[in-house]
């Protein structure tokens, strides 16, 4: 039998040893698993159709430095206008007027441009602490009288003793009526925040515990800018939140984005208790129906309720 050349057999002896190498690389060294991200979704697919008059449908939007400079932009404030003439509720977040006078001037654009049925829900300013008066704004929730009334006039937080959010959140009650103007017995609290950005997972642990006073029949709904996502929440920090469990359905994905800029960010959240989660008809969306960052920075994010 024919011998091989020596330089040959080195070369094949090279070329198994580089071989064995590689593939003990690939069998024994693994990349680690991705984390296990828990998204709690109740929605019912394929989702039942339901009629625009049988439901409440409830936005939550942070218009950015919504204040004189932006109240003056009439194609900004006719805009505007568009956008909330597609919901029933809308919960504003960064309202920066500190003589108070945009939200009510917006009401009336809205009263001129779209329904005389709107009415408004306005906030003190937040931040009251003295170490967070820097950070004033004002919460408002725009309504409209034929679809919700609010039971109460709605408070901030009164956030004295802790002193845990930067700006308090905004807490109300509203009933439902029904489409022959009655009103119900379907009640529901809404809670508004805008956390800042730095210590936005303190404050939705302390949002937890809020959550947790409130009576549980009260149909608890969570929404406003989180920042609850990128460089302000990991998902795995996320996860071990309080309102981040069965008893809650967070409607906004964690791989949404609800920002108008090139970052794929979820800062915007709503998150239902168990009892208001039954009302929840699964339809929900991302409004990217505007035209860019002159009017936020961040979309109108909006789900609904089955009415009455």
């Amino acid at each position: 039998m024919s011998q091989q050349p020596m330089p040959f057999i080195v070369a094949s002896i090279i070329l198994n040893i580089l071989l064995f190498g590689h593939l003990g690389y690939t069998v024994f060294i693994e990349e680690p698993p991705d984390p296990e991200v828990v998204y709690i979704d109740r929605s019912v697919e394929p989702l039942e159709e339901v009629a625009r008059e049988d439901s409440i449908r409830i936005a939550t939007f942070n218009i950015k430095i919504f204040g004189k400079t932006k109240m003056g932009k009439e194609d900004v404030v006719a805009e505007l206008v568009t956008i909330f003439d597609r919901y029933d509720m809308v919960s504003v977040q960064e309202i920066k007027d500190i003589d108070q006078q945009v939200p009510y001037q917006f009401l009336g654009e809205l009263r001129n441009g779209s329904s005389m049925e709107w009415d408004m829900q306005l906030s003190e300013r937040s931040g009251q602490q003295e170490d967070d008066i820097g950070g004033q704004e004002q919460y408002a929730i725009y309504y409209r009288n034929t679809v919700v009334m609010p039971t109460e006039n709605g408070s901030l937080y009164n956030d004295s003793a802790l002193d845990e959010f930067q700006r308090e959140p905004f807490i109300t009650e509203f009933t439902a009526i029904t489409n022959e103007g009655e009103s119900t017995d379907f009640k529901f609290t809404i809670i508004t925040i805008h956390t800042s950005p730095s210590t936005a997972l303190d404050e939705l642990s302390a949002l937890g515990n809020l959550s947790a006073t409130i009576p549980l029949e009260s149909n608890l709904i969570m929404l406003g800018d989180f920042n609850a996502d990128c460089d302000y929440a990991a998902l795995h920090e996320l996860d071990a939140l309080s309102i981040r469990n069965e008893n809650h359905t967070w409607i906004v994905p964690d791989d949404a984005d609800t920002t108008v800029s090139s970052t794929r960010c979820a800062y915007d959240r709503i998150v239902l208790d168990e009892d208001v989660s039954m009302s929840y008809t699964g339809w929900w969306g991302i409004d990217r129906e505007m035209s860019g960052g002159n009017v936020s920075d961040h979309y109108p994010v909006w789900f609904e309720l089955r009415r009455p």
